[in-house]
């Protein structure tokens, strides 16, 4: 095969590739559109949101995984929990609270043509600019 030849071969594959990751992009992006358009998922404290598509599954990011207890989630989306005893009534009323949002979240998405499941990941990210914020709003 010529240099030429193989030049373009390149390209082509390249381009596709490029192409790829531009819809999967764009397919999140979509996705998380609609559901910041819900009235429900939107006006929760933690905004609920696909993190990437792997074929027909959306990862979603989520604020309680195996290492990380609903217990403390609540305690970061809602601080003034912290003080509250654990059989406190709010307690209960924000698992609740929660378990809908999430619940409706993966609704939406799973509403969506090509997307069949949904896997929950911790969202790492969130946690670590929460620590960043709560560390600068200490400094000041």
């Amino acid at each position: 095969m010529s240099d030429r030849k193989q030049f373009i071969a390149v390209m082509v594959v390249a381009a596709l590739f490029v192409g790829w990751l531009g819809w999967r992009s764009f397919e999140v992006i979509s996705l998380n559109e609609r559901l910041k358009s819900d009235e429900l998922v939107s006006n929760y404290p933690y905004q609920h949101r696909v993190l990437r598509v792997e074929g027909d599954t959306a990862i979603m990011g989520s604020l309680r995984s195996r290492t990380m207890s609903t217990e403390d989630a609540l305690k970061a989306i809602f601080p003034r929990m912290r003080n509250l005893p654990e059989n406190h009534r709010d307690w209960q009323r924000a698992e609740r609270q929660l378990a809908q949002v999430q619940a409706r979240a993966g609704e939406i998405v799973l509403a969506e043509p090509g997307i069949d499941y949904i896997r929950w990941e911790l969202d790492e990210n969130w946690y670590h600019l929460l620590r960043m914020k709560s560390q600068t709003n200490e400094g000041f």
